[in-house]
């Protein structure tokens, strides 16, 4: 696509669109001693992503309760760097000024909370916390120390795509949204192999309600979580069913979701659902205007103009006149000429950022909180039947 055809034509022209691509440029200024803390799938991911940031990063520690994942991560981490098995020793080295969180749910509290009163900065992976109140609770605690950063890992709210589709739903260039359809699906057990039995719930922690918030939390959080973003909003209801249908293999987590919010004051319905059992739609995130649609994948975006839209924009019979925009042949306009890079990349940028200038992230300890609420209402809706309703004490 010809971008500058397409910033001119549709008129977004804000701050927010032209600072996105540039948001994260400038220089380095001193590597910041961290340490990760839980060295599963997501640990060693975002260890891997450290590594291409030196001059931002330096990895002093990481923490594993397993000793074979502490051998796996030796490749992702400096050979200086000390394993350990106790996050209390994390926490207790001086040098590390701050950690990230990437263990089971159900760890996420108490690790981030010591880690606070440690005077670390932290990132936790989503979603925040397990339930709500301890949402509530580690936000009064993290507001107690303005100084420290605090950061979830919500990465699509740091991609240059998804800060202008942000821009184009408020600035209205998409319309009245009305609709919007989120599914994160796969044709996989979701299970990792285990060796050793007794490890069993260690290692498929996302399948037991103990440790787990299941499909909302691990993969349908970041979809709810840009919809309250994008939209500066939250759900006022939230009704949802599931269950274990496709593999009977004692896990206690469904394997196949389906939640719909209502969006009150907004105007809007969301429908966000999950299936271990069928892959073909895969990351599906539509949302639906009465000016167009934009259809999301993690690093690319289209825009599909209704009718009115296309002659605004000179489109007949699916080409273009003299406006120079790159059509599709199904219609859609690409909203960036390139696909992003890994939103974890964005992510990290900003949490160096935001330790060395003394800014808070997009993704802070309110959004978060505000997150972790709706994931947790949602799981309440799918497991009991229940509607549940947003509550006031929840701002």
């Amino acid at each position: 696509m010809h971008r500058r055809s397409f910033v001119k034509k549709s008129a977004l022209l804000g701050s927010g669109i032209l600072v996105a691509e540039n948001l994260f440029a400038g220089a380095a200024l001193a590597p910041i001693n961290i340490a990760m803390i839980g060295c599963g799938d997501r640990g060693k991911g975002v260890l891997s992503v450290i590594q291409k940031m030196p001059s931002q990063f330096n990895t002093v520690a990481y923490c594993d309760v397993l000793d074979f994942r502490l051998e796996e991560t030796k490749k992702y981490v400096p050979s200086s760097a000390i394993a350990v098995k106790d996050y209390r020793k994390v926490l207790d080295d001086k040098k590390i000024e701050a950690v990230f969180i990437a263990t089971p749910l159900s760890e996420h509290y108490k690790i981030a909370k010591d880690a606070i009163l440690a005077g670390k900065s932290v990132y936790v992976e989503k979603t925040m916390t397990y339930n709500i109140d301890q949402a509530l609770e580690l936000r009064k605690l993290v507001k107690q120390y303005p100084k420290q950063v605090f950061q979830v890992g919500y990465q699509y709210r740091y991609s240059p795509l998804y800060f202008r589709v942000k821009e184009m739903i408020q600035s209205g260039y998409i319309g009245k949204v009305s609709q919007i359809d989120c599914r994160w699906d796969r044709n996989w057990n979701w299970r990792r192999p285990v060796k050793e039995p007794s490890l069993e719930r260690q290692i498929n922690w996302r399948m037991y309600k103990e440790y787990s918030g299941g499909l909302p939390a691990e993969l349908l959080s970041h979809q709810i979580d840009f919809i309250n973003w994008a939209f500066e909003t939250q759900p006022d209801e939230i009704i949802g069913t599931g269950g274990i249908d496709v593999y009977k293999d004692g896990r206690e987590t469904y394997d196949n979701v389906q939640a719909v919010f209502r969006y009150k004051n907004a105007g809007m319905i969301g429908n966000f659902g999950a299936t271990c059992g069928n892959a073909h739609d895969g990351y599906l995130f539509k949302i639906k205007g009465t000016k167009g649609s934009v259809n999301l994948l993690p690093d690319t975006g289209v825009f599909y103009p209704e009718l009115e839209t296309k002659r605004q924009l000179g489109i007949v019979d699916g080409v273009t006149g003299a406006t120079k925009l790159v059509v599709n042949t199904d219609g859609g306009i690409p909203i960036l000429d390139k696909p992003t890079k890994d939103g974890t990349f964005y992510a990290l940028e900003e949490f160096y950022k935001a330790i060395t200038e003394g800014k808070t992230p997009v993704s802070n300890i309110n959004t978060g909180t505000q997150a972790s609420i709706c994931v947790a209402m949602c799981n309440e809706a799918i497991y009991t039947g229940k509607t549940q309703f947003w509550k006031k004490d929840y701002f």
